[in-house]
């Protein structure tokens, strides 16, 4: 029996009504698509069902053993199909004779090499990649070196929510809803204590607590 070819990279798309493959580039998945294969015994089985339904009787029974039989015994009709597949499809593939793999020649076949990009990838795509992540570096890099936090204060407590409304904090020393003061603490002016923040007195000296 002759070597099959393409035995890793199909899928098998037959049915009773006829035969069907699809074949893909083992690289990127570019597929192809064979030429639909009628199968001539599926259809005879097809017109004596179609008959025995209207009929009943033997000529159903024969519609149906007949396509029982041909599902058992139509093996070599279809790896004769899929053998016709493999030579239509392999017009429109190249297979690297560095690794064997099959692959487009659009997008994954290196022509001036004569390898798959796998084995021999193109110049000119590799710089522009090497390119492209270089840049990509250099702007995680320039990120990493520049302060966006110089203006915001890093030692007071913070607070995600507003304590005397509940609103969603922002930056900023007051609550955008409801106007009270954002500080986790408060400081006492006349004795320099701290008071929570929900405080109207302080609780060193008494005095009212400005917020």
């Amino acid at each position: 029996m002759a070597l099959i070819q393409f035995t890793r990279n199909h899928d098998d798309l037959s049915t009773d009504k006829g035969y069907q493959f699809k074949f893909y580039c083992d690289k990127c998945g570019n597929g192809f698509l064979s030429a639909f294969k009628t199968s001539y015994t599926g259809v005879a089985s097809d017109v004596l069902r179609a008959a025995g339904n209207l009929f009943g009787g033997v000529l159903g029974r024969i519609g149906h053993s007949t396509y029982d039989i041909q599902r058992a015994v139509g093996s070599k009709a279809h790896d004769d199909a899929l053998r016709e597949a493999v030579t239509e499809a392999k017009g429109h593939f190249r297979q690297c004779t560095r690794c064997g793999q099959w692959v487009c020649p659009e997008v994954c076949w290196n022509r001036s090499r004569g390898l798959c990009e796998n084995c021999a990838p193109d110049t000119q795509e590799e710089v522009a990649a090497a390119q492209a992540q270089a840049t990509k570096d250099l702007v995680f890099e320039k990120a990493r070196t520049t302060n966006y936090v110089d203006k915001i204060d890093m030692k007071s407590p913070a607070t995600a929510i507003c304590p005397s409304c509940g609103a969603k904090a922002e930056s900023g020393k007051f609550c955008p809803e409801c106007g009270s003061p954002l500080a986790v603490t408060l400081t006492c002016e006349s004795c320099g204590a701290q008071a929570s923040s929900t405080s109207k007195f302080c609780p060193e000296c008494g005095d009212r607590l400005l917020k």
